[in-house]
Protein backbone atom coordinates (compact mmCIF):
# COMPACT_ATOMS: atom_id res chain seq x y z
CA UNK A 1 0.00 0.00 0.00
CA UNK A 2 0.95 3.66 -0.77
CA UNK A 3 1.94 5.74 2.02
CA UNK A 4 0.62 9.32 2.01
CA UNK A 5 3.14 10.72 4.47
CA UNK A 6 6.07 12.35 3.04
CA UNK A 7 7.84 12.95 6.34
CA UNK A 8 8.42 10.09 8.39
CA UNK A 9 9.97 12.44 10.18
CA UNK A 10 10.32 10.86 8.60
CA UNK A 11 10.66 11.78 6.66
CA UNK A 12 10.74 15.43 9.38
CA UNK A 13 12.22 15.80 9.98
CA UNK A 14 8.33 13.26 14.42
CA UNK A 15 5.31 9.07 23.00
CA UNK A 16 8.03 7.33 24.81
CA UNK A 17 11.36 6.65 22.76
CA UNK A 18 11.63 3.02 21.82
CA UNK A 19 13.93 0.59 23.07
CA UNK A 20 15.33 0.10 19.57
CA UNK A 21 16.19 4.11 19.39
CA UNK A 22 17.72 4.08 23.14
CA UNK A 23 19.50 0.93 22.28
CA UNK A 24 20.67 1.73 18.93
CA UNK A 25 22.08 5.16 20.00
CA UNK A 26 23.77 3.43 23.20
CA UNK A 27 25.97 1.18 21.00
CA UNK A 28 27.22 4.07 19.38
CA UNK A 29 30.71 5.02 21.42
CA UNK A 30 30.32 8.91 21.30
CA UNK A 31 28.15 10.38 19.76
CA UNK A 32 28.30 14.38 18.79
CA UNK A 33 25.99 16.69 20.85
CA UNK A 34 24.13 17.79 17.59
CA UNK A 35 23.63 13.99 16.53
CA UNK A 36 21.69 13.83 20.06
CA UNK A 37 19.75 17.50 19.44
CA UNK A 38 18.52 16.42 15.79
CA UNK A 39 18.01 12.69 16.92
CA UNK A 40 15.57 14.40 19.61
CA UNK A 41 13.94 16.47 16.99
CA UNK A 42 13.11 13.65 14.67
CA UNK A 43 11.12 11.92 17.55
CA UNK A 44 9.24 14.64 19.05
CA UNK A 45 7.96 14.93 15.38
CA UNK A 46 7.50 11.04 15.33
CA UNK A 47 5.66 11.79 18.72
CA UNK A 48 3.53 14.21 17.51
CA UNK A 49 2.61 12.56 14.70
CA UNK A 50 1.74 9.81 17.30
CA UNK A 51 -0.23 11.78 19.77
CA UNK A 52 -1.77 13.86 17.07
CA UNK A 53 -0.18 16.94 17.75
CA UNK A 54 -0.21 18.52 14.35
CA UNK A 55 1.01 21.92 15.27
CA UNK A 56 3.63 20.63 17.30
CA UNK A 57 4.75 18.40 13.73
CA UNK A 58 4.23 21.62 11.87
CA UNK A 59 6.39 24.14 13.96
CA UNK A 60 9.36 21.54 13.62
CA UNK A 61 9.47 21.87 9.91
CA UNK A 62 10.75 24.99 8.00
CA UNK A 63 8.24 27.09 5.87
CA UNK A 64 10.67 26.46 2.87
CA UNK A 65 11.19 22.52 3.96
CA UNK A 66 11.06 19.91 0.89
CA UNK A 67 10.15 16.72 1.47
CA UNK A 68 10.76 13.53 -1.09
CA UNK A 69 9.08 10.25 -1.12
CA UNK A 70 8.03 7.65 -4.52
CA UNK A 71 5.57 10.04 -5.33
CA UNK A 72 8.03 12.98 -5.95
CA UNK A 73 8.37 15.94 -4.30
CA UNK A 74 6.29 18.04 -1.66
CA UNK A 75 6.24 21.36 0.26
CA UNK A 76 5.37 21.52 4.08
CA UNK A 77 1.94 23.00 2.77
CA UNK A 78 1.56 19.86 1.15
CA UNK A 79 2.64 17.61 4.14
CA UNK A 80 0.44 19.21 6.19
CA UNK A 81 -2.36 19.05 4.41
CA UNK A 82 -1.63 14.96 3.87
CA UNK A 83 -0.92 14.17 7.89
CA UNK A 84 -4.27 15.45 8.99
CA UNK A 85 -5.72 11.87 8.02
CA UNK A 86 -2.39 10.02 9.49
CA UNK A 87 -1.78 8.71 12.58
CA UNK A 88 1.33 6.97 13.76
CA UNK A 89 0.37 4.62 16.06
CA UNK A 90 3.58 2.43 16.78
CA UNK A 91 7.57 3.13 15.46
CA UNK A 92 11.25 2.23 16.02
CA UNK A 93 14.00 3.87 15.08
CA UNK A 94 17.37 1.40 14.35
CA UNK A 95 20.91 1.88 12.35
CA UNK A 96 21.09 5.94 13.15
CA UNK A 97 24.05 7.71 10.96
CA UNK A 98 24.20 11.64 11.24
CA UNK A 99 26.94 14.15 9.33
CA UNK A 100 27.64 16.95 10.79
CA UNK A 101 26.94 19.64 7.61
CA UNK A 102 27.95 22.72 9.28
CA UNK A 103 27.93 24.25 13.15
CA UNK A 104 23.88 24.76 12.37
CA UNK A 105 23.10 22.17 10.35
CA UNK A 106 23.20 18.35 10.22
CA UNK A 107 22.13 14.86 8.22
CA UNK A 108 20.17 12.08 10.32
CA UNK A 109 19.68 8.72 8.54
CA UNK A 110 18.16 5.81 10.00
CA UNK A 111 15.82 2.65 9.20
CA UNK A 112 11.77 2.91 11.09
CA UNK A 113 9.87 0.55 11.03
CA UNK A 114 5.93 1.74 11.69
CA UNK A 115 2.45 1.20 12.08
CA UNK A 116 -0.35 3.51 11.75
CA UNK A 117 -3.43 4.23 10.17
CA UNK A 118 -3.45 6.37 6.80
CA UNK A 119 -6.44 8.00 5.19
CA UNK A 120 -8.36 5.55 6.71
CA UNK A 121 -6.37 2.32 6.15
CA UNK A 122 -4.36 0.54 8.54
CA UNK A 123 -0.34 0.22 7.50
CA UNK A 124 3.18 -1.08 8.42
CA UNK A 125 5.76 -0.13 7.02
CA UNK A 126 9.60 0.09 6.75
CA UNK A 127 11.76 3.08 5.56
CA UNK A 128 14.85 4.26 5.26
CA UNK A 129 15.13 8.22 6.00
CA UNK A 130 17.09 10.89 5.70
CA UNK A 131 16.59 14.49 6.98
CA UNK A 132 18.29 17.50 7.51
CA UNK A 133 18.06 20.21 10.62
CA UNK A 134 19.30 23.49 10.76
CA UNK A 135 19.14 25.64 13.43
CA UNK A 136 17.52 29.11 12.26
CA UNK A 137 16.79 31.67 14.34
CA UNK A 138 17.31 29.94 17.78
CA UNK A 139 15.35 26.64 17.07
CA UNK A 140 16.42 23.25 14.71
CA UNK A 141 14.10 22.63 12.06
CA UNK A 142 14.01 20.34 9.52
CA UNK A 143 14.23 21.54 6.15
CA UNK A 144 14.50 18.47 4.06
CA UNK A 145 13.62 14.75 4.66
CA UNK A 146 13.13 11.97 1.86
CA UNK A 147 11.77 8.58 2.75
CA UNK A 148 12.38 5.68 1.10
CA UNK A 149 10.43 2.14 1.09
CA UNK A 150 12.49 -0.91 2.01
CA UNK A 151 11.74 -4.42 3.08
Amino acid sequence: MKRVLFFAVSTLCLVPVSFAVAQSVAAQPSINPMQQTILSKEREGLDDLKAGNLDGFGALTADDALFVDSAGPATKAQVMKNVVNFHLTDYTIENVQFVQLSSTSGLIHYKIMESGNSHGHDFTAKALISSIWTMREGKWLCTFSQETATH
